[in-house]
C-alpha cells in the first residue's frame, strides 16, 4: 500500500500548480518563442529596409568625401564614429524589437511572472550521479528525438526548395537582370513563407509536448495530495478564504431562494425572515433566508421585486432569526404565530395562494 501511495498517478493541485509558478516553473517551448521572434524580426527588417538602404547610400556618399584625401588619425576616428553610430541606428531597433519579441512570446505561454529563483545558485543540486542520470533521463531522450526531427524537417523542406531552384535556374539565364531578380525575390518569398509555417507548427506541437511533460512532472502521489490537504487546512489564511467563500456562496443560494417564498415577516428595518410552506414537500413552513441590516435590507428588496408580500411583526422576526437557521423549520413553539401569519398573507392574495386555501 505505501508503494501504491507514492506511485504520481493524480493530477497536480492547483496550489502545486502556483507553487511551481513561483519557482519560475513553467512550461515554456523555446520553439514557439523563437517562432515568434524571427516573424517580428522580419517584420522590423521590412518595415525598415528603405531606411536602411538610405543610411547605407548616405555612408557610400561620406565616404566618397575622403576620396583622394590623406587618411590621418583624426579623420579615421571620425569615419569610425560616423560608421558605428549609423550601423548603430540600423541594428537597435532591430535588437531592440527582437528582445521585446522575446518577452512577449513568453508572457503569451503563460503569462506574466518575476522571480529570481531560477537563478539563485544552488548548490545543493550540483550532484555528478544526479546529472548523469540526467543525462540518460527519458526527458533529455525526447529532447533528443525532438531536435533530429526539426533538424531533418527543416533541412527536407530546404533541400527540395534547393532542387527545385536548381531546376528552373537555367531557364532564368535568358530573362532579363531586373526579370531574373524578381524570379529570385519570388523564390525567396516562397522559401521564407513555407519556412515560416513549418516553423510555427513545429513550435506548436513543441508546446503541447512541452506542457503534457510538464503537468506529468507535476503529478503528485495521493499522500502528497493528503500532506498538501491538511497543510492547508492548518493555515489560518487558507481557512479564513474558505469560509468567506462558502458565506458568499451560502448567502448567493439564499438570496436566490427569496422568490419561492410565502412571505418575508421583518422587524421592520433590522430583522427580515423569508418563510415558505408548501403542503406537498414541507412537513412545517421552512426558513427559505434569514438577515439583520443591510441583508435585512436587501432580503426584502428582492421580496419586493419578486411579488411576496412584507409582515411586519417584530418580535417575531427576532424569535425567528434568533432560534431558526436558513433551511431549518419552525419550532413547535412558533407554529402558532406563524401559521397566523400566513393565514393573512393567504387570505389577502386569494388568487396567487388558492392552492393553499
Amino acid at each position: 500500500m505505501a508503494g501504491e501511495d507514492q506511485e504520481k498517478t493524480e493530477e497536480a493541485t492547483p496550489k502545486k500548480i502556483e507553487d511551481a509558478k513561483k519557482d519560475g516553473n513553467v512550461p515554456k517551448s523555446q520553439d514557439l518563442s523563437g517562432f515568434v521572434t524571427l516573424v517580428i524580426a522580419i517584420g522590423v527588417l521590412l518595415a525598415m529596409l528603405n531606411f536602411m538602404k538610405d543610411q547605407v547610400i548616405s555612408l557610400y556618399i561620406y565616404y566618397s568625401k575622403f576620396i583622394g584625401q590623406p587618411l590621418t588619425l583624426p579623420t579615421v576616428k571620425m569615419i569610425v564614429v560616423n560608421t558605428f553610430g549609423r550601423a548603430l541606428l540600423m541594428i537597435l531597433p532591430v535588437c531592440i524589437c527582437v528582445a521585446v519579441a522575446g518577452i512577449i512570446a513568453n508572457v503569451m505561454q503563460f503569462g506574466f511572472i518575476f522571480t529570481t529563483k531560477p537563478i539563485t545558485p544552488n548548490f545543493g543540486k550540483i550532484n555528478p550521479l544526479k546529472g548523469l542520470k540526467n543525462l540518460f533521463s527519458m526527458k533529455k531522450a525526447i529532447e533528443s528525438v525532438k531536435i533530429v526531427v526539426k533538424v531533418s524537417i527543416v533541412f527536407g523542406v530546404g533541400f527540395y526548395f534547393f532542387l527545385q531552384f536548381i531546376k528552373e535556374l537555367p531557364h532564368t539565364l535568358f530573362f532579363s537582370m531586373f526579370d531574373q531578380l524578381a524570379w529570385l525575390k519570388e523564390k525567396l518569398i516562397i522559401l521564407v513563407s513555407v519556412m515560416l509555417f513549418i516553423l510555427f507548427v513545429i513550435g506548436l506541437a513543441d508546446l503541447l509536448i512541452v506542457r503534457f511533460q510538464y503537468f506529468k512532472d507535476l503529478r503528485m502521489s495521493k499522500q502528497e495530495i493528503k500532506d498538501e490537504y491538511k497543510q492547508m487546512e492548518g493555515d489560518p489564511q487558507v481557512k479564513g478564504r474558505i469560509r468567506q467563500a462558502q458565506m458568499r456562496a451560502a448567502k448567493r443560494r439564499m438570496m436566490q431562494n427569496i422568490p419561492q417564498a410565502d412571505v418575508v415577516i421583518t422587524n421592520p428595518t433590522h430583522y427580515a425572515v423569508a418563510i415558505r410552506y408548501d403542503k406537498s414537500r414541507d412537513e412545517a413552513p421552512i426558513i427559505l433566508a434569514k438577515g439583520v441590516d443591510f441583508l435585512a435590507l436587501q432580503i426584502k428588496k428582492v421580496a419586493v421585486e419578486n411579488g411576496v408580500q412584507i409582515y411586519e411583526n417584530p418580535p417575531l422576526a427576532r424569535e425567528l432569526y434568533r432560534v431558526c437557521e436558513v433551511d431549518d423549520t419552525i419550532p413547535a413553539h412558533l407554529f402558532r404565530a406563524v401559521a397566523e401569519v400566513l393565514s393573512f398573507v393567504y387570505m389577502s392574495d386569494k388568487q396567487k395562494f388558492q392552492d393553499k386555501l
